[in-house]
Order: C-alpha cells, then sequence, then structure tokens
C-alpha cells in the first residue's frame, strides 16, 4: 500500500518521504505544483491542495497511511477543512495517520485526535534547519547577529522528526500517541555557533542583539507581528518543553538523535563563503 505524505516540499514533509523511502515504503508526495517539485526517484509526486479537499480524491486512491500538516496558504493560515479531509481519507482506506503538530492547537489537529484513525500526533520543538537562516551573514560576514544567546533548545534534526512520523505510519502500536521529538542535547546560540564554525573550518562570530534591535530588524524583513511576539515570547522564556531532552527519537527508532554537530557538518557548505545560496529547509 501506498503511504500519501503532504506538505512534501516543506522541511519536515520532505524528511518524511525520504525516512519512508528508506523503509522500501511506496511513497506518494503531495504539492501544489508537481512541475517545480523535486523528489528522489520512485516517489509518485501528485497534485493537490489541502485547502481544497475535492481536488485530494485521487491522491488518496490507494493509501494506507496519510501524513498531515496542520496550516495551509500564506503565513501558516490554519487548514479549517481536516474533517473533510479525514472523511475521504476514511473512505479511501486509509488507516494510519500522522499529524504534525503546528505549535499550538489547530482544527486540522483537533479532528485528527478525534478520529477513529490509528493516529499519533508529531510534536518537535526548534528544528536544527532553522540555523540555515543565518547562512547569508555567516557566508558575507563570519557573523550571527541573534537576542537571547543564552537561551536554551534541545533543537531536533528534521530527519528525526522524519523518522518518528515514519515509524508511526508503518508499524503498529503507535495509534493515540503524541510524540514530544527533541534532539539529544540542551544547546545556547553560542553552543551551536560554535559547531557551525566548526563543520565551515572557520570561525563565526555571535554577535548579541537587545530586544529592540531584534524587534527592528525582524520588523524591516518584514515579518509579521504575530510572528514576532512569539518569537519574543520563547526567546525570552523558552518553555520547559523547548529546553528538555527526551528519549522518543530512540524508543520509537530504536537509534539515537542525531546532533546538532552532525547537522552541521551534513550542511557545512551552506555556511561558507562562496556557497550557493542557501534556503531554509534545502
Amino acid at each position: 500500500m501506498t503511504i500519501l505524505v503532504t506538505g512534501a516540499t516543506g522541511t519536515v514533509g520532505r524528511r518524511v518521504v525520504e525516512q519512508l523511502l528508506e523503509r522500501g515504503e511506496d511513497v506518494r508526495a503531495l504539492t501544489r505544483d508537481p512541475a517545480r517539485a523535486t523528489f528522489p526517484d520512485g516517489v509518485d509526486v501528485v497534485a493537490g491542495d489541502l485547502t481544497d479537499p475535492a481536488s485530494l480524491g485521487p491522491a488518496l486512491d490507494g493509501v494506507s497511511g496519510l501524513h498531515l500538516i496542520t496550516f495551509g496558504g500564506e503565513f501558516f493560515a490554519p487548514l479549517a477543512t481536516g474533517e473533510e479531509i479525514l472523511a475521504l481519507a476514511r473512505a479511501a482506506g486509509v488507516r494510519r495517520v500522522t499529524v504534525l503538530h503546528g505549535g499550538g492547537e489547530t482544527p486540522m489537529e483537533t479532528a485528527v485526535r478525534a478520529s477513529d484513525f490509528a493516529w499519533a500526533v508529531v510534536m518537535p520543538v526548534e528544528f536544527m534547519a532553522n540555523a540555515l537562516e543565518w547562512a547569508p551573514g555567516i557566508r558575507s560576514e563570519g557573523v550571527v547577529r541573534e537576542p537571547f544567546v543564552g537561551r536554551l533548545s534541545a533543537m531536533v534534526h528534521e530527519a528525526d522528526i522524519g523518522a518518528v512520523a515514519a515509524a508511526a505510519l508503518t508499524e503498529d502500536g503507535h495509534g493515540g500517541q503524541e510524540y514530544l521529538v527533541t534532539g539529544p542535547q540542551v544547546l545556547t546560540v553560542g553552543d551551536k555557533t560554535a559547531a557551525v564554525a566548526a563543520a565551515r573550518g572557520a570561525d563565526v562570530e555571535l554577535v548579541e542583539l537587545t530586544e529592540e534591535q531584534a524587534l527592528e530588524t525582524w520588523r524591516g524583513q518584514g515579518m509579521p507581528e504575530d510572528v514576532i511576539a512569539f518569537l519574543i515570547d520563547v526567546y525570552r522564556d523558552t518553555p520547559p518543553e523547548g529546553r528538555t531532552v527526551t528519549d522518543t527519537v530512540e524508543k520509537v527508532t530504536g537509534r539515537p538523535a542525531r546532533t546538532f554537530a552532525q547537522w552541521a557538518e551534513e550542511h557545512a557548505d551552506h555556511f561558507r563563503a562562496g556557497a550557493r545560496e542557501a534556503a531554509t529547509g534545502s
């Protein structure tokens, strides 16, 4: 049977696809524009839009497992189509569903939790891929500028998020589970910049911004005010779940969670002068 991955071109979705392929599964990737999507050989890339459930019929044909995201459209607008999508999935014979937690209560996640599928909620903390936002400044100046540099994060490798979702989509015993997914270490911003410096083979200077400087920078980048407020809140006082290591990855997948040093080595070229332009999630 086939497993359908929605949000397949995203930072996590690509890793869900990758981890399912490693398990030898037949994978179908949903995207609004298949012509622009690139996936490994063997992935069935299909068109569909989660904001338009009627577009999903062909994508769900023959599907036994479904990975969902909670947002669609611009600025991560919450999807309001969860009940319709799940009804279509039920009619198609889907048995297992995973949903990527979107940072708060959402209509999609609420619908999944209330359903009769063997569902699992995958709740990752900060993505290691967020460090790619530093790449332009590191390549051009060798500098990272951040506020609250002493903040703690148990950030997680995207491949580990994908591996947890893949296990829940292919194995029994995950129904009704809520998986808080973290990395194996609690890191400061200084720890992360040091790991990037080691991986790229050149120093990285860390410059701490005041809260006011951070606000000015983010507003200058056109960041929405609600996103800015969220960042200030979690950076100033990171919730315990964001700075506490769990053993979820090892318990679910049977192997230790990947470290940030591993992630930095894998992405070292993004941080080297003259490297190609990096994009979050690449």
